[in-house]
């Protein structure tokens, strides 16, 4: 997790103070970014703790499976996110909004899983893909996952 302090004030969530107080540690406080520091020293965020996917013990980022599967040309937009898994915890959906002119089906299900199979190790593939005319958004372009992922997560808690 990424912690940081301001030196201007205080951070607070907006009418959660359970929120703030989890997300503490003594003046430093995070947002819920997860990063790594290289040896240049230089700060790389990899994506968002509420967003992880834990697998069989293994800690996977969406980030990363999105960015490799937007290299697909027939894909023009995408969301990785986990889904319940009575073996294995969660397991790796993808959601995808095809390319303009692209028309969902198996095949390119297929094509999408094959593509996969080239640029990610086998644990961090895609289990299964479905596929929406257009990602949730809010008007500033944000993402709304929870929309995509809550349905699958209906009735059972997440880890």
């Amino acid at each position: 997790m990424v912690y940081m302090s301001m030196q201007t004030g205080d951070f607070s969530y907006h009418k959660d103070e359970e929120k703030t107080r989890k997300n503490r540690i003594g003046k430093f406080f995070t947002v819920g970014d997860v990063g790594l520091i290289d040896e240049d020293g230089c700060l790389f965020l990899r994506d968002r703790k509420i967003d992880m996917i834990i697998s069989g013990g293994a800690n996977i980022y969406p980030a990363e499976i999105e960015n490799v599967l937007l290299g697909f040309p027939k894909i023009g937009d995408v969301a990785v996110f986990g889904i319940p898994n009575d073996d294995w915890g969660e397991e790796i959906k993808a959601v995808v909004e095809p390319a303009h002119g692209v028309e969902p089906s198996p095949e390119l299900a297929d094509e999408i899983l094959a593509y996969c199979a080239e640029k990610l190790a086998r644990f961090k593939m895609p289990k299964s893909i479905d596929f929406t005319d257009a990602m949730p958004r809010d008007p500033n372009g944000k993402l709304y996952k929870r929309k995509l992922r809550d349905p699958y997560w209906e009735g059972r808690e997440k880890i």
